[in-house]
């Protein structure tokens, strides 16, 4: 991964991974997420890794509503602290920046309130590789499925910087920007590659438009 002066390597990985279950919240690698932190225990994880290794886990909970500790999906991204800011009233605005995605191999004992995992970077070590814009994307079919999408979910975009954008960029940006389910944002997550992950939110922003205008059809 091409970070300049900040590049990770596998070797710096951390094993021992404080992760942030949170519902709706993708992230990639190579993306950037905002988060503001205000919890108690989460200000205590990223004071944590502000200190350490700067890297957070984030993970989807597979079942927001259950009790905690809630049961989350067994792969999610790693995250390095790329910027962040205090407030005026105790909370912090941090960037995560995605570095490489994760299986947890076992959860550990949790430290200050937040959890922590194993994590097994293996399978996912082409994460640190620079990206290939070059992947066979269908750049057309996805530019197509973008307009009825947004205009379904009333979304406004500026298509200019759409069309001119870079392939990973604009798939990773679209696939954490976009309001999938927790389940699609996940499948999105684990797609093997950006040419597949491309495939998968293209047929995922078709599938909701057919079955809006199947709705619309049906009441008539």
């Amino acid at each position: 991964m091409d970070e300049g002066p900040f590049a990770i390597r596998f070797a710096d990985l951390p094993v021992v991974l404080p992760i942030f279950p949170l519902s709706g919240a993708l992230l990639l690698p190579h993306g950037r997420l905002p988060l503001n932190i205000f919890e108690p225990r989460y200000l205590n994880m990223t004071l944590d890794a502000l200190g350490h290794a700067r890297m957070i886990g984030m993970i989807q909970p597979t079942d927001p509503d259950a009790a905690e500790p809630v049961p989350v999906y067994p792969t999610g991204c790693a995250g390095r602290i790329s910027s962040f800011a205090e407030t005026d009233d105790g909370r912090l605005q941090i960037t995560l920046t995605g570095v490489c995605r994760f299986r947890i191999n076992s959860e550990i004992e949790s430290v200050r309130g937040y959890r922590r995992v194993i994590a097994d970077y293996a399978p996912f070590a082409g994460d640190l590789e620079a990206p290939d814009d070059d992947e066979g994307i269908d750049r057309e079919r996805l530019l197509a499925a973008l307009r009825p999408y947004f205009r379904l979910r009333e979304m406004k975009v500026n298509w200019e910087v759409i069309e001119d954008a870079p392939a990973t960029a604009l798939v990773t940006s679209l696939a954490m920007l976009c309001p999938f389910a927790t389940a699609e944002k996940q499948a999105l997550l684990e797609a093997p590659s950006l040419r597949r992950r491309a495939e998968v939110m293209t047929s995922l922003m078709e599938m909701a438009v057919f079955d809006q205008g199947s709705r619309g059809t049906a009441r008539q």
